[in-house]
């Protein structure tokens, strides 16, 4: 262990400094079938159409779908798509009556830099925050990382977080957006949780990404590995080189590092079918199948009508991410209940976030960190890298 880490802290003295001057913007998918939007700033907001036409409008603007594009104020406006900006810094967004992405329905508030785009779409709205990429960065890293964490701990998440939305916007194609405000991408609320500590981190890592053959690489990061990180292959069937298992011995004081999770079988059977996988009475779920680092990659489930084989990250999808933290797991028992004993958070794969912390905390410096992780990348200025197409794996 000690040889890697020298060789990691040769290359970081080989790595290029932060840029200043590096800059872009990010399309961030931030609610979805909204029924009322309630946009405001500190010094009105402006509203532009899609043909460029730019009415005037007061603040707080509130808009609602309508039949011929969207009600403006109760005044209907023929058009599908607005673009509202905040004069006077960060524009407030409220959403109502709408299932915002990754989060529960109901209002919901969120403060946002740059501009906002509305698009009327089947009796809703479509709300995607376009916003510059170190305003974006700053608004993930306190949602995905602990403000509190050592400052190299820190800058290793605010490298990933911006590597990661770069790659997503590289492979975005025609979409309307790059990334999505939640754990199915990454956690984003605005302009929540900023505070010195991530100013700073973000601010020192200015433009630096994590590449490999010079374009951005899919930054995969979870809380806890318990044990050797995941191939990319064995979790989402894609292998990628710098997504290879690396022993990870580092995160025992994540509270993830131990858990136990139960859920009803009943449960489990309306999940299923609610998926459209026809299943009779369930009588046994048991592992069969894992991975080289020992997480459950296949169940087989006995029911009344057959056998159905689920890949383990299914089943935590099906029953839930919070549920059941991890793949690594044991059946201890079932009836009623299907009980499991487990360790780690996550899907495991690339960065595990506990382990950057404690290595942190040991004295190691992000770039060391990130390539410990990573195995193959480079650390660059994003100006340097290719970002318009992904290399071939």
């Amino acid at each position: 262990m000690r040889r890697i880490f020298g060789l990691c802290l040769l290359l970081q003295m080989l790595l290029p400094g932060p840029s200043s001057e590096a800059s872009d913007l990010i399309r961030v998918l931030i609610f979805e079938d909204a029924k009322r939007l309630e946009l405001s700033a500190a010094h009105g907001v402006s509203l532009t159409r899609a043909d460029g036409d730019t009415p005037g409008v007061r603040s707080p603007l509130v808009l609602r779908p309508w039949a011929g594009g969207m009600l403006v104020n109760g005044k209907p406006l023929q058009t599908s798509l607005v673009t509202v900006g905040g004069r006077g810094g960060a524009l407030t967004v409220t959403a109502e009556d709408a299932p915002a992405v990754g989060w529960e329905i109901g209002p919901r508030t969120i403060v946002v830099g740059g501009t906002v785009r509305v698009f009327s779409r089947d009796g809703g709205l479509v709300v995607v925050n376009e916003v510059e990429l170190e305003e974006y960065v700053k608004g993930v890293v306190p949602l995905e990382m602990n403000a509190g964490w050592h400052p190299e701990a820190l800058k290793v998440q605010a490298v990933v977080a911006r590597t990661y939305a770069l790659y997503k916007r590289m492979i975005s194609g025609d979409r309307e957006y790059d990334v999505v405000a939640s754990i199915q991408d990454q956690a984003y609320e605005g302009r929540q949780g900023l505070d010195d500590r991530v100013e700073r981190a973000v601010e020192s890592t200015r433009g630096l990404i994590l590449t490999h053959r010079n374009a951005p690489i899919l930054a995969a990061y979870s809380s806890t590995a318990a044990g050797p990180t995941e191939d990319a292959a064995h979790v989402w069937s894609k292998g990628l080189p710098y997504l290879r298992g690396v022993e990870c011995p580092f995160d025992r004081n994540s509270p993830y590092y131990r858990w136990w999770a139960s859920f009803r079988v009943q449960d489990l059977e309306e999940n299923l079918a609610r998926q459209d996988v026809a299943v009779g009475t369930i009588a046994s779920v048991t592992p069969f199948a894992y991975s080289r680092a020992g997480r459950v990659t296949k169940l087989r489930i006995l029911h009344s009508q057959g056998e159905l084989i689920l890949r383990g990250q299914d089943l935590r999808r099906i029953m839930g991410y919070g549920v059941i933290p991890s793949t690594q797991f044991q059946v201890e028992t079932f009836g009623r209940e299907v009980i499991l004993s487990g360790r780690g958070s996550g899907h495991a794969v690339g960065l595990c976030q506990w382990g950057a912390k404690e290595l942190a905390e040991l004295g190691y410096a992000h770039p060391t960190i990130l390539a410990y992780y990573f195995p193959g990348t480079t650390l660059r200025d994003m100006r340097s890298a290719v970002l318009s197409s992904p290399p071939a794996p």
